[in-house]
């Protein structure tokens, strides 16, 4: 087992990234090679992010990458909403993708301040 699958933040972000797939299967084919797949490459970018931060020798390297994740994060939000106004992406799934996005965003917060916190 690697470091970065003990990390629960990990497991979040991989079934958000899941979750992201799920929901794309149903937008129009018109959509693969735009908002599709914009969407899914930022949100597989979170826990690559993850990982790849675990593996670097400093604390602050880590915590480094937890920012990065976090702006991937926000990027799909930001995705998630044209997905919603451009009618490919109903209320409820759009609420429920947020949802698990306000979390995330607020695991990494606390991840990325005891990365902080023992790197200091």
């Amino acid at each position: 087992m690697f470091n970065f699958e003990k990390l629960e933040t990990w497991h979040k972000a991989v079934a958000f990234a899941d979750n992201v797939y799920c929901i794309t299967k149903l937008f129009p084919d018109s959509e693969r090679f735009g908002l599709t797949s914009q969407l899914r490459r930022a949100a597989v970018s979170i826990p690559s992010n993850i990982a790849e931060g675990s593996s670097r020798s400093s604390r602050s390297d880590f915590a480094r990458f937890i920012e990065i994740a976090t702006g991937s994060l926000f990027e799909v939000v930001s995705q998630l909403a044209i997905a919603k106004n451009q009618a490919f992406l109903n209320e409820v799934n759009h609420r429920k993708l947020c949802s698990s996005a306000e979390e995330l965003v607020r695991m990494f917060s606390g991840l990325r301040k005891s990365l902080h916190k023992s790197s200091a």
